[in-house]
């Protein structure tokens, strides 16, 4: 599914839902890694942007969004409104993001 397809509002500029098809999601659980740890550690000596940790969470966001887009698109979605994001923390350094939205079926408007 094209990234453009997917927006947290409600409606998709130059399209008209004809169908709701539902609730989907992609769920990302990761823990950091020993040396990541360790230098995130290091990093917050320096103060500022912790690096390692924005890249690990990111690339977790966009893993999450990934599977969150295949759900849908198994479903038989064209497009998904009203996506989010949701973070937990399972145990000591390891986090649950989950990403979901509603999947709908758009045509041009």
């Amino acid at each position: 599914m094209d990234h453009a397809m997917t927006t947290t509002g409600f409606t998709l500029d130059g399209y008209r839902i004809v169908r709701n098809v539902g609730v989907v999601r992609g769920i990302m659980v990761r823990s950091r890694s020993i040396v990541g740890t360790v230098g995130g550690a290091l990093q917050t000596l320096v103060g500022g942007n912790i690096s390692l940790f924005t890249s690990l969470c990111e690339k977790t966001r966009a893993e999450a969004f990934d599977l969150m887009l295949a759900h849908a698109e198994q479903q038989g979605a064209n497009a998904v409104i009203g996506v989010r994001y949701d973070a937990t923390e399972v145990l000591n350094g390891v986090t649950e993001v989950l990403c979901y939205g509603t999947a709908v079926i758009v045509e041009r408007a």
